[in-house]
Parts: C-alpha cells; structure tokens; sequence
C-alpha cells in the first residue's frame, strides 16, 4: 500500500487503492491455504475461487485506473483533503488494515477437516453466480459508459434496471460462499465476517453512500429519478411511474 501510495502521488489517481485491496485479499486467501493446518479440499479450493475472483476484480479495476481519469469519488476526497498526501498516506495504510479484517474468513476455512461434500459444492456455486452476476453487471456498465451519447446519463441497462449497484449485491453474494467452505473449521464462526462487514462496508460506510454521492453530483436530476424507482442494493422490479 506504501507503494501504491507513491504511484497514486506521481499519477494523481488514487483508484489504484482499489486494485490493491482486491489483489491483497487474493493473496491472503492463497496465503491461508498454503499454510493453513485443515484438510487438502477445502484449502485447495480457497485458493481457486479466492485467487480467481481476486484476479478477475484486480484486472477489472486496474483496466479502468490505468485508461481513466481518478474517479469522481477520489477527486471529492482530494478536494475535500486539499490535496494532503499525509492523510491519502493513511488513507492506503487504513486499506492495508482492511485486508486483515476481510481475509478473516480464510482463516477459518483454512482450519477446516472437511473433504468433498455438499458444503463444498454450494460454495463453488455461489462463487460461480456471484463471480458470473458481478462480470456481467460490469460488462453492461462499462458498454453503457464507453457510448459517448451516454453522458450524464445513468445506466438503466440490463441488470442495472433492478438495482442500482448489482455490482455491489454479487459482490456482498460472493462471502456467503466461505461461509459454507468453512464448513468443518473450529472456527467456522468466524467466516460470517464476510458478508457481514461486507455488507455494513457497501451499505453505510464505503461503498453506496460514496457513490451515490458522486452519481448525484455528476448526473443530477437524472440519478434522483432512478433513485426513486430502483431498488437500491437487493434486485427487485422497478417502480412504475404513475402517468
């Protein structure tokens, strides 16, 4: 984080912040099943679907860090900070932290004594339909975005009609996928700070109270109006405007 703290000094862009934490976290899940002291299965399959869902959300970010002006959010933060590196310098040591707290649930399955088993198989589906739901979330809104008559505009495409941050929901689905691996661990308790912490993160803290912030600042009126008539973190049918 130390380092990135520099790239983000010379390059004004403090989104690389984001690829680290999402690369970091793979590496504590690999971490954890190399030396974890539980059974090969569960260790073995810690370090796929963390090491595959780390990768695929690093690139992802890092593709929009390194071809994108800093994002709304951070140039707010930048502004608001008057530009002190001291304090974007804790801001990176604070991510570092946070790694810590979410690769908690590693932890606990890394100490799991179970082999394969129905706790196994429904880990890897919710991986794969949180992995799955959140690429394509991303996919339709990077298409929605690319189109320069799009500008100002918000996205009201494909899974984006049911929710205003799918992205976010998959994202929150993915740690409830440990919490099954974990299955067979003495601490197995422990892995449901996944998806909660993840969800007091997206819900109040990081997550969508930044980004609508920045969504109202950029698209307005517009952005009120989808408020309105999209559920804001759990899919549902939109509202019916009355004529």
């Amino acid at each position: 984080m130390t380092l990135g703290w520099q790239w983000q000094r010379r390059r004004q862009n403090a989104g690389i912040v984001d690829v680290l934490w999402s690369a970091g976290l793979g590496a504590g899940a690999i971490w954890f099943a190399l030396f974890g002291d539980g059974a090969f299965v569960p260790r073995t399959t810690l370090a796929l679907l963390g090491g595959l869902w780390s990768a695929r959300l690093a690139l992802h970010l890092w593709t929009r860090v390194r071809g994108e002006p800093e994002d709304g959010r951070y140039q707010n933060l930048r502004a608001h900070w008057n530009g002190s590196q001291a304090n974007f310098f804790f801001f990176f040591q604070f991510q570092a932290l946070l790694i810590a707290l979410f690769a908690l649930p590693f932890l606990a399955v890394s100490r799991s004594t179970d082999g394969l088993n129905a706790w196994t198989i429904s880990a890897v589906v919710i991986w794969l339909i949180s992995v799955i739901g959140e690429s394509l979330a991303d996919r339709q809104l990077a298409r929605f975005r690319n189109d320069p008559s799009n500008h100002g505009r918000t996205c009201r495409e494909g899974l984006w009609r049911y929710s205003r941050h799918p992205n976010y929901f998959f994202e929150w689905v993915h740690w409830f996928a440990y919490v099954c691996l974990a299955h067979g661990s003495p601490i197995a308790w422990l892995a449901w700070s996944g998806p909660l912490v993840m969800y007091v993160f997206l819900r109040w803290i990081s997550g969508i109270p930044f980004t609508e912030k920045q969504a109202l600042r950029s698209r307005g009126n517009d952005y009120r109006e989808y408020q309105r008539n999209t559920s804001m973190l759990f899919p549902w049918f939109p509202k019916r405007i009355s004529s």
